[in-house]
């Protein structure tokens, strides 16, 4: 399954507002055999995910969000989770 997530910040710290420290955090806490892909787009962390597997995007979801949970990463929220076609790059989409 490939999927491309959006978190967003939901509390504004100027102290961590372009650090990616964060969005490695949260790539840590994700399952290690996924394929993972951080960005940063308009002040949201922009994750790639590929399972190479039958993981469903309801999966997903859940655990990103679980992992959103943590304490440390408790201002970000999953904003959106799409579907991608094992052959979409994301460059130059609408």
């Amino acid at each position: 399954m490939l999927v491309e997530l959006t978190i967003r910040r939901t509390t504004t710290s100027p102290a961590s507002a372009n650090s990616p420290i964060d969005g490695i955090r949260i790539l840590a806490l994700l399952p290690e055999k996924w394929h993972k892909d951080l960005r940063q787009v308009n002040g949201d962390l922009v994750i790639r995910i590929d399972t190479a597997d039958d993981t469903t995007s309801d999966e997903i979801q859940a655990m990103v969000t679980a992992a959103l949970d943590d304490p440390a990463l408790g201002q970000w929220r999953l904003r959106a989770c799409h579907t991608l076609d094992s052959g979409s790059s994301g460059e130059g989409a609408p």
